[in-house]
C-alpha cells in the first residue's frame, strides 16, 4: 500500500505540465500502485484569491474521494478567509490546507497566518507547507518566490506543535533542531537513501514515524520516490511506515 502526500493538479504558467488533471494523476497512481494521494491545486499558489481553485479542485475530485484527498489553499490576507475555510470544510470535502507563504507573501508565524492555521486546526485539518514548488535553478525568471528556510519551518513547529504539519519538497531540515513534541511528517521527494543518506539520518534523529511517501507528481515522476523506498536499508516496518502508515496516522485514515 502507498499513500502519496505530495501531488498536484492544475496548470502552472511557467512550464508545461503533462496532463495535469485528476484523470492524469489517477493514471499515474494506477501505473505505480499508489492507492491514495493528497492533492492540491497548484494554480492556487498564484491566485490573489485562491478560493476559486479550491472549488475547481473539489469539482474535479468529487467522483474520486475514495482515492484523492483534496487540500485547499487560503491566503490569510484575504478578508473572507474564515467563510472560505468553512465552505472548504463543510461543502467541498477538503481535509487540510496547503499554504504557500513564498507566493502569498507572509511568514508562517505572522499573526494572520497563525489565526488561519489555528482555525483550520480546530476543524481537524492538516497543514501542508511546501518548502518550494520548483527548483530555483530552473525556474522561469518571473518566478521569484523564495524557498522557505529551515528556521522559518522550525519556528512554525515550535509555535504550533499540536498542529498536524506535513512538510513537502523539503530538504536541509535537521531533525535534531525540530521540536520533539511537534506533530509532523516530511515527505521524501527531495531526500536521498544513498550518497547523502538524508532519509537514514532523519530517521535516526527524529524517529521512524516522521517520514512519509511523496512524489511531487505532476511536477515530477514517481519512480525516484519508489526507488528510495526500495533501496532504503531499514526494516520492513520502517519502510511500511514511510509507504503509508505514517501518512495514514497523521491524516487519521482507516485502511479500507
Amino acid at each position: 500500500m502507498l499513500i502519496d502526500i505530495n501531488t498536484w493538479v492544475g496548470a502552472w504558467p511557467f512550464r508545461h505540465l503533462e496532463n495535469p488533471t485528476v484523470t492524469g494523476l489517477l493514471k499515474r497512481m494506477d501505473k505505480k500502485g499508489i492507492e491514495r494521494a493528497v492533492v492540491g491545486h497548484v494554480g492556487a499558489a498564484l491566485y490573489r484569491d485562491p478560493h476559486p481553485a479550491n472549488e475547481e479542485l473539489a469539482r474535479q475530485v468529487k467522483r474520486h474521494t475514495d482515492r484523492l484527498l483534496p487540500v485547499a489553499t487560503l491566503r490569510p490576507e484575504n478578508p473572507g478567509w474564515l467563510e472560505d475555510l468553512q465552505r472548504c470544510h463543510e461543502d467541498l470535502g477538503c481535509i487540510g490546507l496547503r499554504l504557500y507563504p513564498q507566493y502569498h507573501e507572509f511568514q508562517l508565524t505572522d499573526s494572520g497566518a497563525l489565526d488561519l492555521i489555528d482555525a483550520a486546526h480546530e476543524r481537524g485539518f492538516v497543514i501542508q507547507v511546501p518548502q518550494r514548488v520548483e527548483d530555483r535553478r530552473t525556474r522561469h525568471p518571473w518566478d521569484i518566490a523564495r524557498d522557505l528556510s529551515a528556521d522559518e519551518i522550525r519556528l512554525a513547529l515550535e509555535t504550533r506543535p499540536k498542529v498536524r504539519w506535513m512538510l513537502l519538497n523539503a530538504l536541509g531540515l535537521q531533525a535534531a533542531r525540530l521540536p520533539k513534541d511537534a506533530d509532523y511528517v516530511v515527505d521524501i521527494s527531495r531526500m536521498t537513501a544513498v550518497l547523502q543518506r538524508n532519509m537514514q539520518a532523519f530517521i535516526d534523529e527524529a524517529g521512524q514515524d516522521k517520514l512519509a511517501f511523496g512524489t511531487g507528481m505532476v511536477f515530477k515522476v514517481a519512480d525516484p520516490a519508489l526507488l528510495k523506498l526500495e533501496v532504503l536499508d531499514r526494516g520492513k516496518r520502517v519502510r511500511e511506515g514511510i509507504a503509508w502508515r505514517n501518512a495514514a496516522k497523521i491524516l487519521r485514515l482507516k485502511r479500507t
